[in-house]
């Protein structure tokens, strides 16, 4: 992935709003929102620590993921579970997965 490249518009776009609309959650202008998307201006841990949870997504998602590319259900479902139970959510998710053992 070159430098400064992320996925902010992709998320926003999922999330159908608006750079305006994006930027007035935030706090910030639209300009700043569209330079942020371009990589004219760098996506600090700042940015991404505001824009995540305004775009019901982790820092994480941000950089590493188009949202396009992701099950939608389970990105829907995981943004509807109040943060005081993500912790318990995970957790049932997890024991889903596989062990490595075939019993």
């Amino acid at each position: 992935m070159a430098k400064d490249t992320n996925h902010l518009a992709a998320w926003r776009t999922f999330r159908h709003m608006t750079q305006a609309e994006l930027a007035e959650k935030v706090d910030t202008t639209k300009a700043v929102i569209s330079n942020l998307e371009t990589g004219a201006r760098g996506l600090s841990d700042k940015w991404l620590r505001r824009l995540a949870p305004a775009l019901g997504t982790t820092p994480g998602m941000l950089l590493d993921h188009n949202p396009n590319d992701l099950p939608t259900n389970v990105l829907e479902t995981w943004a509807a579970i109040p943060d005081e139970q993500r912790d318990q959510a995970l957790k049932v998710l997890q024991s889903f997965m596989r062990t490595g053992t075939d019993g």
